[in-house]
């Protein structure tokens, strides 16, 4: 599955056109931001229940986190420089 999700992401990013580059960025960035909060999400501690034990999350989960964030925060301001560059290109 996981082979033919990269096949068929890899054909359907390299056949966009370009005048459709700019809203496909968008929408990226917006799903990169959704991983961004989940994974914070992930490593606050649990407050809806109220309770004295505010433990944090196992530590693998704290670090598949952190490393999610990283992987978000890159792909959301990269996704944002392209769109500029590509904006840049059309004003020209």
């Amino acid at each position: 599955m996981f082979v033919l999700a990269c096949f068929i992401g890899y054909m359907v990013v390299w056949n966009v056109k370009p005048a459709l580059h700019t809203p496909l960025m968008s929408v990226t960035n917006a799903v990169s931001s959704i991983i961004a909060i989940g994974a914070l999400v992930q490593i606050a501690p649990d407050l809806s229940t109220i309770s004295t034990d505010l433990s944090r999350p196992n530590e693998w989960i704290r670090w598949l986190s952190v490393g999610a964030i990283a992987l978000a925060t890159i792909n959301m301001f990269g996704g944002f420089a392209v769109t500029r560059r590509m904006l840049e290109m059309f004003r020209k």
